[in-house]
């Protein structure tokens, strides 16, 4: 059974189609602690939505873990080395219907989702309720 993750991206940084064009793409830049250990959480086969943050603010696709945590490779070098780490990630589908961030807020099947309480962390888990809520919302079938 694959655990469930959200990924947030700024389309105009890194976007869903960018990921869909490259196919298998590396999770980098992360630099938080909590979105960190979320990342050293993730196993092959998890999957995560992708999220567009700030523009849009929906859930457009479905991408799987292919590669668990490794030193990521954007860190900068430097006297006090962190172990930031990334992740590999192959794009699954689109979502049909993208599910936005004011669907998610206004539904009651969703409250205390992740997304909404913890808005600012870039990699945070989906309950597996919450995650077969979205697909329906959105019309994936896996």
């Amino acid at each position: 059974m694959p655990n469930y993750w959200l990924v947030k991206s700024e389309p105009d940084a890194f976007s869903w189609d960018q990921q869909v064009a490259n196919r298998i793409e590396p999770w980098t830049g992360v630099r938080n602690h909590m979105a960190k250990n979320n990342l050293k959480a993730m196993r092959l086969g998890d999957l995560a939505f992708f999220y567009h943050s700030n523009i849009g603010r929906e859930i457009v696709g479905v991408v799987e873990i292919v590669r668990e945590a490794y030193p990521d490779p954007s860190m900068e070098p430097g006297p006090k080395p962190q172990d930031w780490v990334a992740v590999d990630m192959q794009a699954r589908a689109p979502l049909p219907h993208p599910v936005t961030l004011a669907t998610i807020k206004s539904d009651p099947a969703l409250a205390g989702i992740a997304l909404i309480r913890l808005s600012r962390l870039s990699v945070c888990p989906i309950s597996p309720e919450h995650w077969a809520h979205i697909c329906t919302l959105g019309g994936y079938r896996a």
